[in-house]
C-alpha cells in the first residue's frame, strides 16, 4: 500500500511542469510533496526516484516551513551517510515528527551510499572504501554488499582475495534526462551491432550458396 501511496504521489506531482500557468495552483500541492519524500525515505525498498527535480518538489527548496524536508530528500538522493549524519544531529526532532526512524534511515543511507561508491569506481569497490563510506568494520563488508543483492539494487561478484567487489550493475538514485540519453546511445550501439552481425551472416551465407552453387557445376 505504501508503495502504491508513493507512485501515486509521484503520478501527482509530475503533472506539475512548473509553468507560468501554474504558478496559483502550484502551491497547493507542498503538503502532497512533503507526503512524497517522506515516503520514499521511509521506504525500505525505494532507492530510486525522480523527486528532485520535479517543479511541484523542488519549490520546497526556498520555502520556510519545508526546505528541510527537500534538503532530507536531496542527501537520501545525492549525498552519502556522512551528510545523513549530520543533518540527523541538527534535526533529530523533524525526523521525528514525520515518523522515521534513525536506524532505518542509517541503513537505506548505507545503501544508498554504496551506490554512490558504485557510480564512481569504474566496476571495482576496495573493501577499504566500503568500510569508509559506510562506517562499518572490514568484517561486515560482505553482509552489506548481500543487502545491496537482496535489495536488488546491485549485481556484482566478490573478490575476497584481493578484497574488491566487481560491479556488473547498480541502480541510479536518480534517473534523469542524461541518463536516458546515455540508454539512447547505448541501444543505438547495440542496434548497430546486431544490424552488422546480421548482415555479417548474411554475407557469408551468400558466400556459402556461391560456393557450393560452384562445386556442383563442376561436379556436373
Amino acid at each position: 500500500m505504501a508503495k502504491e501511496y508513493f507512485n501515486f504521489l509521484n503520478k501527482y506531482l509530475a503533472t506539475f511542469k512548473g509553468s507560468d500557468d501554474e504558478s496559483a495552483t502550484i502551491g497547493d500541492a507542498k503538503e502532497e510533496a512533503v507526503a512524497a519524500i517522506i515516503e520514499f525515505v521511509k521506504s525500505p525498498n525505494l532507492f530510486q526516484c525522480d523527486l528532485l527535480n520535479m517543479p511541484a518538489v523542488s519549490q520546497l527548496e526556498k520555502d520556510e516551513k519545508y526546505q528541510l524536508v527537500y534538503e532530507l530528500l536531496k542527501i537520501f538522493l545525492t549525498k552519502k551517510l556522512d551528510s545523513y549524519l549530520e543533518f540527523q544531529s541538527a534535526n533529530s526532532d523533524l525526523l521525528k515528527d514525520y515518523g522515521l526512524v534513525h536506524d532505518e534511515c542509517v541503513t537505506k543511507m548505507r545503501l544508498m551510499s554504496l551506490l554512490d561508491l558504485s557510480s564512481r569506481c569504474s566496476g571495482e569497490i576496495p573493501y577499504s572504501a566500503i568500510t569508509v563510506e559506510l562506517r562499518i568494520n572490514d568484517d561486515e563488508v560482505e553482509q552489506w554488499i548481500v543487502k545491496a543483492i537482496a535489495s536488488k539494487i546491485l549485481d556484482c561478484k566478490v573478490d575476497q582475495l584481493n578484497q574488491t567487489v566487481i560491479v556488473s550493475r547498480h541502480t541510479e538514485r536518480i534517473f534523469g534526462m542524461e541518463h536516458w540519453h546515455a540508454l539512447r546511445t547505448k541501444l543505438g550501439a547495440w542496434r548497430g551491432n546486431i544490424a552488422r552481425a546480421i548482415n555479417t551472416i548474411q554475407a557469408n551465407k551468400v558466400t556459402e550458396e556461391g560456393a557450393q552453387g560452384m562445386q556442383g557445376l563442376a561436379i556436373h
